[in-house]
């Protein structure tokens, strides 16, 4: 538990930054000015993966995106299955199967990548976080606080735990969003932990409180240039849809709560600021059409966001990506989205 060390890295600007083109795929096109919000306008959609297969492996339940080194996309199925996509297109490009270490599927959430070109991937089995070669192999596997694994081992319940994971500016410190609260704690307040890079190991490091919408849970985050975070809270409800909502939240200031046992709104402890920057139900449509009822058309089940360009002003573009749930109700849709912090 080393809090100062993030507290560091939260002062630093990236160095570099991946850029990546601004085309995109079949959907429709949008200028800049569609907004959401005062602070988030959408570019453009894109369905052209929609219910297809590559190399004979169904792109879809796509839960989490990355940009790698090369300037490519990583898309994380939660089927255990890893997509490099084109980075204009969005189309794939290869495929790799991840397993755990005794050769099982993974149930994967999260991915990071890290500049030696390998992957950091949760699970929301267990939960757990390993470190995977480009080829799929693992490497290494984090430790996970106990109070943080599924009951009967912890407080944590079957598939609500780790969704969302980011590498701070640096890459020395990671980050693992739970998706809903541990046993105990106050319905709404997930915890964010953190690990310390050393000489290429992952320790134990702070954890925070995030306190959720009612009735949300936390499915990605995504580091900012600055620190900062980009936060997805997500729900749905049946024969109404899905609620997305989209917050940039600040570490600075919350406290350590790596040793606090149940999170039940002490005044002593400082959770996690967030702003909120748009309800994505609030985005302009597009012509996007919902195979079930949505508040908006445009909305499904949006479970994976990255920040492909950024620059020194704070506007971000992002993409998200829903999971689909090889469902023929949902969609496989990606969002271009134009982010001002």
């Amino acid at each position: 538990m080393r809090p100062r060390t993030v507290l560091a890295l939260l002062t630093a600007g990236l160095a570099a930054a991946t850029c990546l083109t601004a085309a995109g795929p079949a959907g429709a096109a949008a200028p800049a000015q569609h907004a959401c919000s005062s602070a988030v306008s959408i570019d453009r959609f894109s369905d052209a993966l929609d219910k297809t297969t590559y190399d004979g492996t169904f792109v879809g339940n796509l839960s989490a995106l990355a940009v790698d080194r090369d300037g490519s996309l990583a898309a994380l199925s939660d089927r255990s299955a890893l997509f490099r996509l084109d980075a204009r297109t969005l189309r794939p490009t290869a495929v790799v199967r991840l397993t755990d270490e005794q050769g099982a599927d993974l149930d994967a959430e999260g991915l990071a990548a890290l500049g030696d070109g390998t992957r950091l991937v949760s699970s929301e089995t267990e939960p757990s976080v390993r470190r995977h070669s480009r080829d799929g192999t693992v490497l290494d596997r984090l430790p996970v606080p106990s109070a943080l694994r599924v009951a009967p081992a912890g407080r944590a319940t079957a598939n609500q735990t780790f969704e969302g994971l980011t590498l701070l500016p640096g890459g020395r410190t990671l980050l693992a969003s739970m998706e809903y609260a541990l046993s105990g704690d106050a319905t709404g307040t997930v915890r964010f932990q953190t690990w310390d890079r050393h000489r290429g190991r992952f320790a134990l490091a702070a954890q925070y409180a995030y306190r959720t919408d009612a009735g949300l849970g936390v499915p990605e985050v995504r580091a900012t240039p600055d620190g900062r975070l980009l936060v997805l809270e997500r729900g749905f409800t049946a024969g109404v849809g899905n609620t997305v909502r989209l917050y940039l939240a600040d570490l600075r200031h919350a406290t350590d709560t790596s040793g606090v046992e149940h999170l039940t709104g002490q005044r002593e402890v400082r959770p996690i600021r967030k702003t909120l920057l748009a309800d994505l139900a609030d985005c302009p449509s597009l012509g996007a059409t919902a195979k079930q009822p949505q508040p908006n058309p445009l909305l499904d089940n949006i479970e994976g966001m990255t920040i492909t360009k950024q620059n020194r002003t704070g506007r971000l573009k992002v993409l998200l990506v829903s999971d689909d749930n090889q469902n023929p109700a949902q969609t496989t849709r990606f969002f271009h989205l134009r982010v001002r912090v």
